[in-house]
């Protein structure tokens, strides 16, 4: 990661934070926390926190020390820099191709504990050689396709097959259960959409999970969820380990679902914050532009009453005021919501950490532009 200066010192005001900066609540961010571990645990499951929502060790190691068994990430980079900070357990949820990425999980899992996805033979044959390589055992979980049509296998029949395969390169490799996270599910708008999906995938991990028992194989863990289903997964009875990230930021995307009456409130606690660099009746400019926000899930809202994003370029928002708003001022900093935390936060090098009004730390994204 290249990293620039920080846009703020540790007792500064918020006045004095240089824009456009990632602004983390600090009370809002404790609160999601504890708030979401608590129900977990209650629960007798697991927690283990997904770190490529915040790509940050500071993070991480907040999660963990709350009582998250350990991080997932998506990258082998990203597991690279969070056993680096001192997480001892991390699951890359996802499949890993090429034999570079495998030998350097199998370097990791002599510092760590080390699991990785596979929904096919090549993933497998790879691992096995690079942690024979090693003299380490990496953790593999068969990841279930369980309604996203993206990675994971289709039927149960390859599911079992993976698994003979898997056992057989014991040592090397050691089968430790399945994953079967829903991406699109934590989306769906309506909790009974939600609850339908999860439902589904229950069922089929459920199936998959019972015929690799029947045939001698060891499924010790079922892990999947996210912030928007995990209270499905939890309630099915079948999962035992869940993988929220987006619970401790939170974004415009996730505040436009229903809300489970049994979930706990999660309060917005990430922001963007801007200056107001010109000021017309017409419309407002702010210094945060497309390097500043990701817009895949819609363009960012602004925290001030009766305004609303227009459009974005480079470096540039222009929002416009609704009748009877108040009119900005050039110099002026507002707050704006990220409609999708997770890119967004890999777009800055800095989160400016702030707890009533003044800057408290100042967390790398040390994680950030780690693709491979």
């Amino acid at each position: 990661m290249s990293q620039t200066s920080a846009p703020a010192r540790v007792g500064d005001s918020l006045e004095a934070v240089d824009t456009p900066a990632l602004i983390l609540d600090l009370d809002r961010f404790e609160a999601n926390l504890n708030a979401v571990h608590d129900y977990v645990l209650s629960r007798g499951a697991r927690v283990r926190s997904h770190g490529k929502a915040h790509k940050c060790s500071e993070i991480a190691l907040r999660q963990v020390a709350a009582g998250a068994i350990g991080l997932c990430c998506q990258k082998v980079g990203e597991a690279e820099v969070f056993v680096a900070a001192g997480i001892q357990d991390v699951l890359v949820a996802n499949v890993v191709v090429g034999q570079s990425k495998a030998d350097r999980l199998a370097q990791l899992a002599r510092r760590a504990r080390v699991g990785v996805c596979v929904d096919g033979a090549l993933q497998v044959e790879q691992l096995a050689q690079a942690a024979g390589r090693a003299g380490t055992t990496l953790q593999v979980l068969i990841e279930i396709d369980v309604g996203a049509a993206r990675c994971g296998v289709s039927t149960e029949a390859e599911a079992l097959e993976l698994a003979a395969l898997i056992a057989s390169h014991a040592p090397a490799l050691q089968l430790r259960g399945l994953q079967a996270y829903h991406g699109p599910a934590q989306h769906k708008r309506t909790t009974s959409e939600r609850a339908v999906a999860i439902g589904q995938a229950a069922a089929k991990a459920s199936k998959v999970a019972s015929l690799l028992r029947e045939n001698g194989h060891q499924v010790d863990e079922i892990t999947g969820g996210g912030t928007g289903s995990y209270l499905y997964e939890l309630a099915s009875g079948i999962y035992n380990e869940v993988q929220p990230g987006s619970y401790v930021l939170m974004d415009a995307d996730y505040g436009a679902n229903q809300l489970d009456p049994d979930a706990p409130v999660l309060q917005q606690a990430l922001s963007v914050l801007c200056t107001v660099i010109t000021a017309r009746s017409t419309h407002a400019v702010l210094d945060g532009g497309l390097k500043a926000f990701a817009v895949d899930s819609g363009l960012p809202v602004p925290v001030v009453p009766g305004w609303k994003a227009r459009g974005l370029s480079d470096e540039h928002a222009v929002i416009v005021p609704s009748e009877g708003a108040r009119v900005l001022q050039v110099g002026e900093k507002i707050h704006l919501t990220p409609g999708h935390c997770d890119p967004t936060v890999n777009l800055h090098d800095w989160i400016v950490a702030v707890r009533g009004g003044r800057v408290e730390a100042l967390w790398s994204v040390d994680a950030r532009g780690a693709l491979f």
